[in-house]
């Protein structure tokens, strides 16, 4: 709807993953660069946490695609499943038949794993969402890593998830769990100055020209209020596009993020932070004309007090011929 109007070809705030706007922050970098040697390593349980909406996701797509001969790459983003359920989707992404006989697939993924190793392949298994899995599902990929680690530098299994699953490692039961785990890493949001790139990044890929769409106090507004989560940046961003555009304006101004903030808050979730606006005040230039007046003021009772406006005033009459 706002496309035409700000001289964009494509919505550059969409939610839905699109590789032709991915933005690797400083962070991002630094997390794919760690992932990527603790596969190739042969680290077995890797550990990736990060808050809803930081990218942890798209940053393992990336890691996926960029990975050499990555063989086979198995993402299970459902933590709802039983552990039949689990087998049975692995197997499949595999091309493995899971028919409930668990030793019997055991057996056909260790030969999997064999040739794999012949042929220099790997295997990743990706679970996405894992804080939310079951304590016992959780404790079935630690024994099928257990049992492929006698072929070694083949499977691989990414645990991603939101901080929550660190809570959930430090429980004894999982306490076998978190002693294999070999790369931890956890994704923060995007710096100030990464933030304001991202923004200006994915409008550039949408077709803007040199012109800013964005005023500076509307970009600082929007990174204040959402402390750099990515997600929510577009969120705001689509939101404060399609308001300016509704009011026939040229450029977002920081008054119509800041409406747009107010609409998408809800009390309680503390997914948006809206500083308060800066009262009359708290303006440094109240403030100089305040003092200005006053010393004003304080100097007129003075001279009042000296006499001096009694000559300024047999003066100014003398001047004007009153007198």
């Amino acid at each position: 709807m706002y496309r035409t109007h700000f001289g964009l070809h494509k919505k550059p705030f969409e939610l839905t993953p699109d590789t032709k706007f991915l933005f690797l922050g400083e962070t991002h970098k630094e997390a794919l660069g760690i992932l990527k040697r603790g596969v190739v390593s042969d680290k077995g349980f890797l550990l990736f946490t990060g808050g809803v909406g930081t990218g942890k996701t798209t940053l393992i797509n990336v890691l996926s695609k960029t990975l050499e001969n990555p063989g086979y790459l198995c993402v299970i983003s459902n933590p709802t499943l039983e552990i039949d359920d689990f087998f049975y989707y692995f197997a499949a992404q595999l091309g493995l038949l899971f028919d409930g006989n668990k030793a019997k697939f055991l057996f056909l993924f260790s030969k999997l794993l064999e040739e794999c190793k012949k042929t220099e392949r790997k295997v990743l298994l990706i679970i996405d969402e894992a804080h939310a899995l079951p304590t016992d599902l959780l404790e079935e990929l630690r024994l099928l890593v257990n049992m492929a680690a006698e072929i070694k530098g083949v499977l691989s299994v990414f645990l991603v998830g939101q901080p929550e699953l660190l809570d959930r490692l430090n429980e004894e039961q999982l306490s076998p769990l978190a002693k294999r785990i070999a790369v931890r890493y956890h994704l923060s949001k995007l710096s100030k100055q990464d933030a304001l790139q991202y923004i200006q990044f994915r409008l550039k890929r949408a077709g803007a020209d040199k012109r800013s769409i964005f005023t500076e106090k509307a970009l600082e507004l929007i990174y204040l209020s959402t402390s750099g989560n990515p997600r929510q940046i577009n969120i705001i961003c689509d939101n404060a596009l399609l308001a300016a555009y509704l009011k026939e304006e040229d450029v977002v101004e920081a008054s119509v993020v800041r409406k747009c903030v107010e609409q998408l808050a809800i009390p309680g979730d503390n997914l948006y932070y809206l500083p308060p606006e800066k009262k009359l005040w708290k303006r440094w230039w109240v403030w100089l004309i305040i003092g200005v007046l006053l010393a004003e003021i304080v100097f007129g009772i003075f001279a009042w007090r000296q006499g001096w406006l009694d000559s300024l005033y047999s003066y100014l009459l003398k001047i004007l011929h009153l007198d």
